[in-house]
């Protein structure tokens, strides 16, 4: 029998021809998935000082494998490792590096193991990091939030619904409000992190292995807290990057929704708000023009992030369990949702804190509008009208208001009462912007006062996380 073509694949023995150049380009994943290296040598590790432990490797096997991934992990670092497509993947190059170091020891590193688990390892450690360095990057862009929001604890602005002026409020209070969308993102990436911490080592193709593996310990070498309980759903489960790349949609949306504010207050029409100039540019035609481009590509990119979700959903929809080529295909959303968030976290870490608000700008438009309205209500109700009565009334003296010109505040308190006879002079301390704010004073309203507690109490969380 003639000996077959060299195929330099590591599963060519059941082929009688190489695979077609075009197909090795294709469905290789070297390009992308080389990102995870750290991740695969980790788990490699980990899966031979186990075969060691249970005497499927010898100790001076062991010896050599750990040595030879000590190489291969340097080379990488150093940028000098030879990355072949040939090859497919990340795992296949490693193992064919080790093994051209150490020669037989290296072709036992994979006993007991298929890359259908090794991929799955490497994921969930890759992920897990990441999820790790995002976390860090919000808690820090947290932080300046919550800062920024204790020192414009008394700047008022006005508050909107529909866009339209609604109540006055304190730039602090508005500020928290943006924390308290991700204070809940944190939430969900470090739900997403602790449902997802679970080894697949050891599940190999799709029903186990016949070796006598110890999958508690690589499970605990590698930071997992245990082994996950079915082999099937084991290398065919993706729902943590799905889970992850929504949650990551969900802080996108949020740094959009803060983005779309933040373009908007800095325009011409609020100037509510400067960005220093290191977070903007300018025109090549309007010499004029300061474009806040940070905070608009933030918002463009939450349109790739969500797209990303949809392909993983998309991509899982029809699978069959266990294990289907399908799935190399989560992996650059996966990447590019990691990258971008980090990327978009960290503009917005750095910028925040730099955020210089225009307190005059923003009372006076606060002053305009009739944001007091409601307070006028409020001051009738207490004087024994019902609140729909007072509704009514107030909505009166709005629209004698508007076609004079004047604001609530500057109406005479003659003009007041020919609206109702139980307005009387002490009207004026609610009407003002500070009285406003200042009466809304309770836990989670817009007073200053809880403006500081609810900063103080948000500093507090932060910091025992980062303790923790």
């Amino acid at each position: 029998m003639s000996k077959k073509d060299d195929t330099s694949q590591t599963w060519g023995g059941r082929f009688s021809e190489p695979t077609d150049s075009f197909v090795q380009r294709f469905t290789a994943s070297v390009s992308f998935d080389q990102r995870m290296a750290a991740e695969d040598i980790a788990g490699s590790l980990a899966h031979a000082r186990m075969l060691a432990s249970v005497g499927v490797l010898s100790t001076d096997e062991l010896s050599a494998i750990e040595s030879g991934l000590e190489t291969v992990g340097a080379e990488i670092e150093a940028g000098e490792f030879a990355w072949s497509v040939e090859l497919e993947d990340v795992h296949m190059n490693i193992e064919a590096r080790l093994t051209a170091l150490i020669g037989d020891a290296g072709k036992k590193l994979h006993t007991g193991r298929s890359r259908n688990d090794q991929v799955a390892t490497d994921i969930r450690l890759y992920l897990r990091g990441a999820i790790d360095a995002l976390c860090a990057e919000l808690t820090r862009l947290q932080q300046g939030l919550v800062a920024l929001a204790r020192a414009e604890a008394d700047t008022i602005m006005p508050g909107f619904t529909h866009l339209q002026t609604a109540q006055p409020v304190s730039f602090g209070h508005h500020l928290l409000a943006w924390n308290e969308m991700l204070e809940r993102d944190y939430g969900r990436l470090q739900d997403c992190r602790a449902r997802m911490n679970l080894s697949p080592l050891g599940a190999a193709a799709l029903a186990g292995t016949s070796y006598p593996i110890d999958r508690a310990q690589t499970a605990a070498a590698l930071g997992f807290d245990a082994p996950t309980e079915n082999s099937l759903d084991s290398v065919s489960d993706r729902d943590f990057a799905i889970e992850f790349v929504g949650a990551g949609a969900l802080i996108m949306t949020h740094l959009s929704r803060m983005s779309e504010e933040l373009v908007l207050w800095t325009s011409a029409q609020f100037d509510f708000v400067e960005l220093p100039d290191r977070f903007c540019t300018g025109s090549s035609i309007m010499p004029q023009k300061k474009n806040p481009d940070v905070p608009e590509l933030v918002r463009g990119k939450t349109g790739r992030v969500n797209g990303h979700l949809v392909s993983l959903l998309s991509l899982m929809k029809s699978q069959p369990l266990a294990y289907n080529k399908d799935n190399q295909e989560d992996k650059e959303p996966l990447f590019d949702t990691v990258d971008t968030l980090g990327d978009c976290l960290r503009a917005f870490a750095d910028m925040v804190p730099a955020i210089r608000p225009r307190r005059d700008t923003m009372r006076e438009a606060a002053r305009r509008g009739f944001s007091t309205a409601t307070d006028l209500a409020d001051y009738l109700v207490r004087k024994g009208i019902p609140f729909r009565d007072a509704h009514e009334i107030v909505g009166s003296a709005v629209a004698h208001g508007v076609e004079q010109g004047l604001d609530l505040a500057e109406l005479s308190l003659e003009t007041l009462q020919g609206f109702s006879e139980e307005i009387a002079g002490d009207v004026f301390e609610v009407l003002t912007l500070e009285g406003s704010v200042a009466a809304r004073n309770h836990i989670g309203g817009t007073a200053p006062n809880q403006v500081r507690q609810a900063a103080d109490r948000a500093a507090a969380r932060l910091a025992d996380r980062e303790q923790t």
